[in-house]
């Protein structure tokens, strides 16, 4: 990419952190007041907390993103549809937050923000064009759903997003500027997301003056979803998978388990993977840690497959990637040496 677009993503990235901080700081008084959650038997924290500063991330993202691309490149394609989908997720959010939805209206409000995203894309681009159009849109809906809903499932610690979200919006920046490995809007967005995750940060710094809520968790599984499907589209598929593999193996095999025993995995719970690290003697900032610089070998590996372009090398990066997973559920899954 030019010159201008790295400019525009490092301008995206700052402009979203200072907004995201400023938002974040304006509504506190208002999430102090309405959007209290306040612990149960399922929570890691331990006192009540304001939630909801995802209003302020996903703000500061469209807006930065919006008005980054329509700057830096005006002859991209504004997702406008896409953005539009983020705000509905959000705001189907925003109401679970206040008072908990139905699971399957939920479900169908989500699957019309994500559906009309995958529905509408151009029919000429497909990631296995051999497949049946209406097959890999039908599989997209449902791994989209599953995304948007697997980022809120693993929003349960402090630090815990924003250690998945930062390392994988800062790698597809470096694939887009570096390596031409996604189009502009894509990138830009990335950046404003990863410029948002950053303002939120320090608010989020164990223990946690405030939450995401779903109205932060949902759409930005949106947001990063419909990124790494871009990076999927554009032939980069092993990338695509390795930058989340961590969220994707620890949600997916949590509900596996739940779904083998019979339990109602549809109800909130603290079984997953890094959930049980603390129950097991890691301290919540070890746990985000661990994650954080899983997620950088992972992105390294990601820009690996990028790079090399070749199938060998994306299936070793593929290996590797679910290995060090492996070693790391392995650890979290286990009582810690000392503790009780």
């Amino acid at each position: 990419m030019t010159a201008s677009s790295a400019i525009a993503s490092l301008a995206a990235i700052a402009l979203a952190a200072i907004a995201c901080a400023a938002l974040t700081s304006a509504i506190m008084p208002l999430l102090v007041r309405y959007a209290l959650a306040r612990p149960n038997a399922r929570s890691s924290h331990r006192e009540p907390t304001p939630q909801g500063a995802g209003m302020a991330v996903i703000a500061a993202t469209i807006a930065v993103a919006g008005g980054t691309i329509a700057l830096a490149s005006p002859d991209a394609h504004l997702p406008v549809l896409l953005f539009g989908a983020t705000v509905l997720i959000a705001a189907v959010g925003a109401v679970d937050d206040i008072r908990p939805i139905p699971v399957l209206p939920r479900l169908a409000l989500q699957a019309v923000g994500v559906g009309a995203v995958i529905f509408t894309m151009p029919a000429d681009l497909q990631i296995l064009p051999h497949v049946p159009l209406w097959i890999e849109r039908a599989a997209l809906l449902i791994a989209g759903l599953w995304f948007v809903n697997l980022v809120n499932f693993m929003d349960g610690l402090d630090w815990m997003t924003v250690s998945e979200a930062l390392p994988i919006t800062l790698a597809l920046v470096v694939l887009g500027l570096l390596f031409g490995a996604l189009p502009v809007a894509p990138t830009l967005i990335a950046a404003a997301l990863g410029g948002a995750m950053l303002g939120f940060a320090p608010f989020n710094r164990p223990v946690a003056r405030v939450f995401l809520g779903d109205v932060g968790s949902l759409p930005i599984g949106l947001l990063l979803g419909w990124c790494l499907l871009q990076l999927a589209l554009q032939g980069h598929v092993a990338a695509a998978l390795l930058l989340p593999l961590y969220y994707l193996a620890d949600s997916t095999l949590t509900l596996l388990r739940r779904m083998l025993k019979r339990e109602p995995f549809w109800l909130a719970h603290r079984t997953h993977f890094y959930q049980r690290a603390t129950d097991h003697g890691f301290a919540v900032i070890e746990v985000v840690g661990r994650v954080f610089a899983l997620n950088l070998l992972l992105a390294v590996l990601a820009a690996a497959s990028v790079a090399l372009d070749w199938i060998v090398a994306d299936a070793v990066a593929l290996v590797c990637g679910a290995a060090a997973v492996a070693v790391l559920l392995a650890q979290f899954a286990r009582q810690r040496s000392g503790a009780s």
